[in-house]
């Protein structure tokens, strides 16, 4: 039996293309926790969130063949987007993508009076996130994180461009309004970290 604890992310590709059942679970051992954190920041619901996980991963070991290695950290990149990809068609099974109503007159949300989002711990930041209404999140995810353009996110999503701004824009000013109210109620603890 083969050792794949240590091995790089190259070998253990080819392990798995031919069919290695040990490198299949350090595959699995090693980027399932990155994965499951990518699904939730889409899905909310444990349970679907399992089983896009799960989707996943059999999308990943059923196409590995095709993946091209480009360096460090390409294989995460590879499995990150069938992730995104597996998480954002079970929302359009469970959830429809309504059209928000074209606000040609909405600005941007002024990153200047944003507070600073270092100061707060990162595990708040993403439970806000997923506290953002579907739509929403879903766009301020493919935007923020996935760095795709209001064109990408309107194919994706199937609604228009204008939409996606709005959402966009209607996601950090509801993230805005609740780092402030995080800082409101957690005084000390803000006061603390911003001290260190």
């Amino acid at each position: 039996m083969t050792r794949t604890e240590n091995i790089d992310e190259t070998e253990l590709v080819q392990l798995v293309r031919a069919g290695n059942s040990a490198a299949m679970k350090e595959l699995y051992v090693r980027y399932s926790g990155c994965l499951a954190a990518t699904c939730s920041r889409y899905i909310t619901d444990r349970e679907q969130m399992r089983d896009v996980l799960h989707d996943s991963f059999v999308k990943i070991f059923s196409a590995v063949a095709k993946f091209e290695y480009r360096g460090k950290g390409s294989l995460r990149a590879w499995m990150t987007r069938i992730t995104v990809n597996e998480s954002l068609k079970s929302l359009k099974r469970r959830e429809r993508f309504e059209p928000l109503p074209a606000d040609r007159d909405l600005p941007d949300a002024d990153d200047g009076d944003a507070p600073p989002l270092a100061d707060i711990p990162q595990s708040v930041i993403h439970r806000m996130i997923r506290t953002l209404p579907t739509g929403y999140r879903t766009v301020f995810n493919l935007y923020v994180f996935e760095e795709r353009s209001h064109r990408e996110i309107a194919g994706m999503l199937g609604i228009a461009e204008s939409s996606s701004a709005s959402q966009l824009h209607r996601a950090k000013n509801m993230l805005i309004k609740r780092i402030r109210e995080y800082e409101r109620t957690n005084p000390r603890r803000y006061e603390r970290q911003m001290a260190e």
